[in-house]
């Protein structure tokens, strides 16, 4: 019997009325910097081929997975975006005449809907095919996958939650049922919320392998609470769309002002979350200040 890897979702039971879906990297933990530039970018210039243009490869990776509105997209999405879209139309990449290579059966397993965009998913893609040109570029994107995880166990330790977020924590708890939101992998979620005791807070951490954001918060939350009753706090654009593919409420954590969001949600939303006032006026500023800061052109085609 084949188990389905969404069932602590499914299964979840409110404890209380209200229901805050959180998002980890760049949210609760200030990991997503330190992941991007030493964990997946050089894997990604060492394992794809780009050593002639790691500068700019540099530069698209920061802009694609922190500065824009990508910001926190699955690995391999924005991966596609930076190969296909981004290094073809940067600068050095056309003063070097660079010939940024394709990926065509890993591209067309990225945009499939039905694909589960995991190291999992990668797998079974790999079981399923027997093009020898397909396997290699699903192989080589398992192996960085992998070798990105293996980096992040190695280096990203010690980063405890940004200021304030314990506290918040106690504070949501007491009143709301909370539940980890991530694309991240598990194993690097429940390594971290443990490690810095957080863990105790969630009542389900449901990482990539459990399907989508969207896919959480439908799981843990349709016919369970009230339509206002459910927030969703991110930091990057699809933490929005997963809220708004729910008809959820939506908190952002702004990039660069993170500590200045989280004091805002502790002196201010949270209540106004619990009183039912923070739908409309209060919720669309919140949106349009977290928009702005996330432009969707990168610097070098502005």
């Amino acid at each position: 019997m084949t188990t389905d890897p969404a069932q602590p979702l499914k299964d979840f039971r409110p404890r209380h009325e209200f229901f805050v879906g959180l998002d980890s990297d760049g949210c609760a933990f200030d990991t997503m910097g330190i992941k991007q530039r030493e964990c997946f970018c050089p894997w990604l210039i060492a394992l794809f081929g780009l050593q002639p243009v790691a500068q700019a490869v540099r530069e698209c990776k920061e802009f694609a997975d922190l500065f824009s509105k990508t910001r926190g997209a699955n690995r391999h999405k924005t991966t596609k975006r930076i190969i296909a879209e981004l290094l073809p139309s940067h600068p050095m990449v056309r003063e070097r005449r660079f010939d940024v290579p394709d990926f065509p059966h890993y591209f067309r397993w990225v945009d499939d809907p039905n694909s589960l965009l995991s190291d999992a998913g990668l797998q079974q893609a790999i079981d399923r095919t027997d093009a020898p040109e397909a396997k290699r570029e699903l192989e080589l994107a398992l192996a960085w996958s992998r070798r990105v995880n293996w980096a992040i166990g190695e280096t990203v330790k010690g980063m405890p939650p940004f200021p304030i977020v314990y506290e918040n924590l106690e504070r949501i708890t007491a009143q709301a049922d909370l539940v980890v939101v991530s694309s991240t992998p598990l194993e690097a979620l429940e390594r971290e919320w443990t490690e810095h005791d957080i863990a105790k807070y969630a009542q389900v951490i449901a990482g990539q392998e459990l399907g989508n954001k969207a896919d959480h918060l439908r799981y843990a939350t349709a016919g369970k609470y009230e339509q206002e009753h459910v927030l969703m706090i991110g930091d990057a654009p699809g933490d929005l769309a997963a809220a708004k593919a729910n008809s959820a409420l939506f908190y952002p954590i702004v990039p660069g002002k993170e500590v200045e969001s989280w004091t805002r949600f502790r002196d201010d939303a949270f209540d106004r979350f619990l009183n039912q006032t923070y739908a409309g006026d209060y919720e669309t500023t919140r949106i349009a200040e977290f928009d702005a800061c996330l432009p969707e052109q990168p610097p070098w085609e502005r």
